[in-house]
């Protein structure tokens, strides 16, 4: 039980790189939340794989630990693709792997695994897992998810995370009922912890225009940050804006992300509809630019076929950028009234709401409002108190 001791170890364990995008962003929301607990009743450890760690690493108070998985990084992706049985790996790697050894020389009581990734069963210490989504099961369609052996790949991964997992974040309710149904996953070992926005520091009028400045940016602009995966929906908003052409003749849409995956194919169908000077591509953004372009941007339109929520509306609304996104999975349980809400599939619904946003300034500042109320409802003070109190209700339960 927790009040009998004086104190529990956790650790948190950081394998997420910035290309990870949201599961980097997220495992910074654990990691400040870990370091938040109180010292009367938590010891803390974090335990990271890559050098981007250090720099947020050195903005908390909280011992690190580097890790450095090497060819033994190797032989634990291999032991996956060679199937290998979990339980008989957890059982050795005490014995021969150096990173686990490493990490079990720090006997933390439990590790909180927030990027989802195969360490979370491969370590053989009581785990809080997390599964962001299962897209793979809900949108097989989209070859990222289920082409050339990723969708098996996937099954076996969420399969032997919620057999081995002492207990797993979701973002929402409904990411845990969806977890219920794929893996009979017992609803107790289910908690909620839904994402949040990243902590910035708001930028002021002098930033914010050396930004605009530097991207060239329109004077007036929707923004929609997204890697150009098919499941981004791309293709839809560029026929969107094709639509508007001749309504809207300076309508201007901006798109960040890394210039890969299906940028090329986005990239060819904006020439095809001679819209070069509508759509302008900035590539990949750095962390801290990103408010900047929420707050000079019209609003965010994020027509993703994915969820069951995502991260962009919420780094939006925490600007005060008006937002509109696709009514899909979980979106209204995460924004409420918050947003605006479109079907992806339909280019009358997305093109509608576009125009709407675009001509009405009274519609803007009210979602501006709206957004600024529901990020003060769930930012990172409230995650940091959910975190806790889902770590006692765990340590409780399970004796640890």
């Amino acid at each position: 039980m927790l009040a009998a001791l004086a104190t529990v170890k956790i650790g948190v364990f950081l394998n997420a790189t910035p290309s990870d995008g949201g599961a980097f962003q997220y495992s910074r929301s654990i990691l400040e939340a870990v370091a938040s607990l109180p010292e009367e009743k938590f010891e803390t450890l974090a335990a990271y794989t890559n050098p981007a760690w250090i720099d947020p690493l050195s903005g908390q108070n909280i011992p690190a630990l580097a890790l450095h998985p090497g060819i033994w990084g190797f032989l634990a992706r291999k032991r996956i693709s060679s199937r290998i049985p979990v339980s008989l790996w957890r059982q050795m790697s005490l014995y021969f792997h150096p990173l686990i050894r490493t990490m079990n020389q720090h006997a933390c009581s439990l590790w909180i695994f927030p990027a989802q990734d195969t360490w979370t069963y491969l370590c053989p210490f009581p785990a809080l897992g997390t599964v962001h989504d299962l897209m793979h099961r809900y949108e097989k369609r989209f070859p990222e998810v289920s082409a050339k052996g990723i969708y098996e790949s996937r099954e076996r991964h969420y399969k032997n995370l919620c057999r081995w997992s002492k207990g797993v974040l979701v973002d929402s309710s409904m990411g845990g009922q969806q977890l219920i149904e794929s893996y009979q996953i017992s609803s107790d070992k289910i908690f909620s912890m839904p994402f949040v926005a990243a902590r910035r520091v708001a930028p002021d009028r002098d930033e914010t225009t050396r930004i605009s400045r530097l991207y060239n940016l329109p004077e007036k602009f929707f923004f929609y940050p997204a890697q150009f995966w098919e499941h981004k929906n791309h293709q839809g908003l560029i026929a969107a804006m094709a639509t508007l052409r001749d309504r809207l003749p300076d309508v201007k849409i901006v798109l960040s992300g890394a210039k890969k995956s299906g940028y090329e194919v986005v990239r060819k169908r904006v020439l095809d509809q001679a819209l070069a000077d509508r759509v302008i591509f900035l590539g990949f953004i750095p962390d801290a630019h990103m408010p900047c372009i929420y707050r000079q941007a019209r609003a965010l339109i994020m027509p993703t076929f994915f969820g069951p929520t995502n991260i962009p509306p919420l780094e939006a609304m925490a600007c005060g950028c008006p937002t509109a996104v696709s009514n899909i999975y979980a979106m209204r349980e995460q924004l409420g009234n918050a947003a605006l809400y479109f079907h992806p599939a339909s280019i009358g619904d997305m093109t509608a709401i576009m125009e709407q946003l675009w001509q009405d300034d009274v519609l803007c500042r009210d979602l501006s409002q709206r957004g600024l109320q529901h990020h003060a409802s769930w930012n990172h003070n409230q995650f940091n108190v959910r975190l806790q109190e889902i770590l006692e209700s765990l340590i409780e339960k399970e004796d640890i």
